[in-house]
């Protein structure tokens, strides 16, 4: 079986990382999202094509590699994140890969996502890998904390050897249409990331309206986002289509705008590789197949890889496997 369309893509090495830009609070007061028309969108997506038999293969093994394999739990361990690095390794049993004519290719997820206590534990076991790790700050979930704590965790989650920091904006300044006081702590931020590269995580759930949703992820492109992110998977409503739909447009307005392409970074509740279909699907449609590349577009999740698992060997044998055959290590 011959899946090597998963790894046609351009290497990331020509992406031009996102410099920021000057706020422009015109452009903002022009965003505007119509509800109706995106959920009719949203609507449509997985229902007008699919892909499958060997083609959904092949787009389940390049999910694996779109994904931030994430532990984010109160009860977080060394030997937790330690057994998740394990399993970044080495997601898919080998024996799948090469009935599936995997073996050679390089099946990998995108990061490993870890609270920023935790950044040196996951880079120790990653090491040789060349999988990155990305690290929560900011006091992750609320980002509620006073300014220098949070540029003080992000300095050293990046001192810890983190590549990229997920971070998360304060959902007041959005409810007040602060868009000066989110733009300026974004630039902040993104000042302490350094060579890392930032992820904002709006919290969509919390913030009221698609339109805010529209102008946070705009403001936070022009303070120089590399990644716009849904959720921190705590909030009551976590990632959907139709948000995702509003926050898509955004980036492709801003590409045309500026020439820059941001990526996005769907979080929370995303647990099956149905799911995984259809966002993929949704960028595939809304930005190209260019889109689906690690650098430009993630799905942050804890639970995802073991269904996409199942689903491999059920296309291999007609068999779905218990969950405990895709154990973490």
């Amino acid at each position: 079986m011959n899946l090597r369309v998963v790894n046609q893509h351009p290497p990331a090495a020509a992406h031009r990382r996102n410099p920021g830009f000057t706020l422009d609070l015109d452009w903002v007061e022009r965003t505007v999202m119509n509800r109706s028309a995106l959920e009719r969108r949203a609507g449509t997506i997985g229902t007008r094509r699919t892909v499958k038999k060997d083609f959904q293969l092949a787009w389940l093994l390049k999910a694996i590699t779109l994904l931030d394999l994430t532990t984010l739990n109160a009860d977080d361990t060394a030997g937790r994140v330690e057994r998740l690095c394990a399993k970044a390794r080495q997601p898919v049993r080998p024996e799948i890969l090469e009935q599936l004519g995997a073996q050679d290719l390089r099946i990998l997820p995108g990061a490993v996502c870890v609270y920023h206590n935790f950044d040196a534990t996951a880079v120790r076991a990653l090491d040789g890998t060349g999988i990155p790790v990305a690290a929560v700050s900011t006091a992750f979930p609320h980002g509620l904390a006073p300014l220098e704590t949070k540029i003080r965790e992000i300095e050293l989650s990046v001192e810890a050897g983190a590549q990229e920091i997920d971070i998360v904006i304060e959902r007041g300044t959005v409810l007040r249409g602060d868009w000066q006081a989110l733009y300026d702590q974004i630039r902040c931020y993104r000042q302490a990331c350094g060579d890392a590269h930032i992820k904002t995580i709006l919290g969509t759930g919390e913030l009221a309206t698609l339109t805010n949703i529209a102008k946070a992820s705009l403001v936070c492109m022009l303070a120089g986002a590399d990644f716009i992110k849904t959720s921190t998977g705590k909030e009551k409503t976590n990632a959907n289509l139709v948000t995702s739909l509003a926050m898509i447009r955004m980036i492709r307005w801003f590409a045309e705008e500026t020439g820059i392409e941001i990526g996005y970074k769907p979080a929370g509740g995303i647990s099956t590789a149905g799911d995984a279909l259809k966002y993929m699907a949704l960028m595939k449609e809304e930005l190209g197949t260019h889109w689906l590349q690690p650098h430009l577009f993630r799905f942050g999740a804890s639970s995802l890889l073991t269904d996409i698992e199942r689903q491999l060997e059920h296309g291999l044998t007609g068999h779905y496997a218990a969950d405990y055959r895709q154990p973490m290590v």
